[in-house]
């Protein structure tokens, strides 16, 4: 079955499917939070040292079910941090915790801007990443549509997703819904090189997914390339 044909049946199930609970209305739900930040030039190095820090006592925390830290290929000192916690009640004592405090208190002299933080509840993701393996390329991507179209790209990111992890050299492929912003998206990608996501950005089914989408995005498709810290 085309890709094409995939998202059309997907989306005829869409109308009498029940809608997901996000994380802020299912406490026992899994939650998630992508945080982008930068830092002024010339405090990459120290910046990334903060913060490869910071993820390692993290990861120790109680509740904590992944935690990611990354900074941009080709552009040093854009850093971005994805978390998995067991619940919103983890999620607030790790936020409240000495640990995030002293990080933030670190990063605050060297950062150029504020900490963009996007709390999110899991719309497609593909098993545990608790484990997930430092090596390989990252893609960290946000997607804009407009509200009147948010079902038909419910339906869009869900079946890229199921699509591109049986994609060679595709290691993950989760769908994030930003809390609150129910028509904001986070597609998290690894690969295993930049020739495998090559590869998977010019399959059959990545341009039938992003012609689709296209006419529906509110912002342009902002995707982003990482090497995790470590």
């Amino acid at each position: 079955m085309r890709f094409l044909d995939a998202v059309l049946s997907l989306a005829a199930l869409a109308l009498v499917a029940a809608w997901p609970l996000h994380a802020e209305e299912n406490v026992n739900a899994p939650v998630y939070v992508v945080t982008y930040f930068d830092a002024v030039p010339g405090a990459a190095a120290q910046s990334a040292a903060i913060t490869r820090q910071y993820a390692e006592t993290s990861r120790k925390e109680d509740g904590n079910a992944g935690f990611g830290v990354f900074e941009e290929i080709g552009r040093p000192g854009r850093f971005a941090i994805l978390q998995a916690w067991r619940d919103n009640k983890a999620r607030d004592t790790h936020e409240a915790g000495a640990n995030a405090t002293a990080f933030r208190e670190k990063l605050q002299p060297l950062m150029l801007s504020g900490f963009a933080v996007r709390p999110h509840s899991g719309l497609s993701v593909a098993g545990s990443h608790a484990g997930q393996p430092q090596q390989g390329l990252y893609v960290l991507t946000h997607v804009d549509v407009f509200p009147t179209f948010k079902d038909q790209a419910v339906e869009l990111v869900k079946a890229q997703a199921e699509a591109a992890r049986k994609d060679a050299g595709n290691s993950r492929y989760d769908v994030l819904q930003w809390d609150g912003h129910p028509n904001h998206f986070t597609l998290v990608e690894v690969w295993r090189d930049r020739n495998a996501f090559n590869t998977g950005t010019s399959a059959a089914h990545t341009k039938d997914f992003r012609h689709m989408l296209t006419p529906f995005q509110g912002a342009l498709y902002d995707e982003r390339l990482y090497r995790a810290l470590r």
